[in-house]
């Protein structure tokens, strides 16, 4: 038996103490801000967009088989040749923030909440399509809904559907492919401090609010993470046992790694090997470098004797694609979202705003269960960004610059216009309020922007 399940009978009484105090103090703390907050993410009146475009396909591929012609890819590259911005970092260029989310471009059907975060992009049929969670805060809520929105410009918005349940929804992906655009998401409990997902549901396009009925998929209490189309291949990250995250004393969590022939059947991608990682894993994203090798981010939260805990780095070889090996690093880059440009992988996730940026602090004199309490509590108290990385072939991670953000923060999506140029999806906290720890700013207003972003 691992070090993970030899835990006391009275951890989950000790996780829901510190989890009922934590959200105390960030309900109080949050009351004692200013609630003159505005809704512009830069501080000023609602912003319209820059003209800039791009398109969806993080490692290159155009799902469209589109040239450049629409009209949010073709005012993207005008922009390029203008200069976007002198806001330049480590060879990666910002332009104008456009604050999307809420703002008077919105579909009249579309009512945003205090709470805008999860979100997901895809172009389909020359439309951008945005899908986002929109709830009373960041946390579990039967209030929450998934709205679903598209444009042809990135100014003027068509109102495309709303899903919501009896329960919880968060984690919204986009797949377009083979000419059909899928909306998945998860179904989780109501009870705010706790995740407990039941499982995901899926959804196909038919036009605008026009999609099949919401069905499930593949397994009970699974979480759809990340899907993408890598050379006409569709593949989807999952994960289940998500439940214990925040609770070591429950069973480990498996990462599953599929693909599709219809939109709604998945499948190992490695025949009769679903699982590519097992532990304290969950959230993971991958990218094929050009000689097949995969690199691979996962985030590991709950921690396992072997890499301790804050994220896994991984690779497997082109001709093992289903052996993943990783490494341990402390930082914990959460909700990543992982593409390749010009053979460098590159990776977009949070980042914890302290001396040293590590969610493992170190006390490995200590059990499983007392680090994890001891690390979390110290990470939820701290202020957070968004934050782009490189990953390295030798399984380290590089910081390269912060996105526009704060409090609490980052779960990106990703478009892609040109080689080098991209449109960053993101929501934070208002970045002309204070910088808020990340407990506070899970309870207060937050926004979704975009925002043009190059690389040399």
């Amino acid at each position: 038996m691992s070090l993970r399940h030899q835990i006391s009978s009275s951890w989950n009484v000790q996780v829901f103490l510190v989890g009922f105090v934590l959200v105390a103090s960030a309900i109080l703390a949050s009351s004692c801000q200013s609630d003159n907050e505005t809704n512009s993410a830069d501080g000023d009146s609602e912003t319209q967009s820059d003209g800039d475009t791009d398109d969806p396909a993080p490692d290159g591929d155009d799902p469209d088989g589109d040239a450049m012609s629409e009209p949010w890819r073709s005012a993207m590259l005008d922009a390029i040749e203008d200069g976007i911005a002198s806001d330049c970092e480590n060879g990666i260029c910002l332009g104008d923030l456009v604050q999307l989310i809420p703002s008077e471009n919105l579909p009249s059907e579309i009512t945003p909440q205090n709470g805008n975060d999860n979100l997901d992009v895809a172009v389909f049929e020359g439309r951008v399509f945005v899908a986002f969670r929109s709830a009373p805060d960041h946390f579990a809520s039967p209030d929450a809904d998934i709205w679903v929105m598209s444009s042809d410009d990135l100014l003027t918005w068509r109102y495309e559907g709303r899903f919501s349940t009896d329960f919880d929804v968060r984690e919204p992906r986009l797949l377009s492919w083979n000419g059909k655009l899928f909306l998945y998401f998860a179904v989780l409990g109501e009870f705010m401090i706790e995740f407990t997902p039941k499982g995901m549901m899926a959804a196909e396009y038919h036009g605008p609010d026009d999609w099949s009925e919401a069905d499930w998929f593949y397994g009970e209490g699974f979480i759809p993470w990340r899907v993408k189309v890598i050379d006409d291949i569709p593949y989807m990250i999952t994960y289940v046992g998500g439940e214990n995250i925040y609770d070591p004393d429950g069973e480990e969590i498996e990462v599953h790694w599929l693909t599709t022939t219809d939109g709604f059947n998945w499948t190992p991608v490695v025949p009769d090997q679903p699982v590519v990682i097992v532990g304290g894993a969950s959230e993971t994203d991958f990218v094929f470098l050009d000689d097949g090798t995969l690199l691979a981010v996962s985030r590991n939260e709950s921690g396992d004797e072997y890499t301790g805990f804050g994220m896994k780095i991984c690779r497997a070889e082109a001709d093992t694609l289903g052996d993943w090996t990783c490494v341990g690093d402390p930082k914990k880059y959460d909700s990543p979202l992982m593409f390749k440009h010009r053979n460098t992988a590159y990776l977009i996730g949070r980042r914890n705003v302290t001396e040293t940026g590590n969610f493992d602090l170190g006390y490995s004199d200590r059990t499983l269960e007392d680090q994890w309490m001891a690390y979390s509590i110290d990470y939820w108290k701290q202020p957070k960004r968004c934050a782009l990385w490189r990953v390295n072939p030798d399984l380290t991670v590089d910081f390269l610059r912060d996105l526009p953000s704060k409090g609490d923060t980052c779960f990106p999506g990703l478009l892609t216009a040109a080689d080098g140029s991209y449109r960053v999806f993101n929501y934070t906290s208002p970045l002309d309020g204070e910088d808020v720890a990340w407990q506070t700013g899970q309870f207060g207003h937050t926004l979704i922007y975009h925002i043009l972003m190059h690389l040399d």
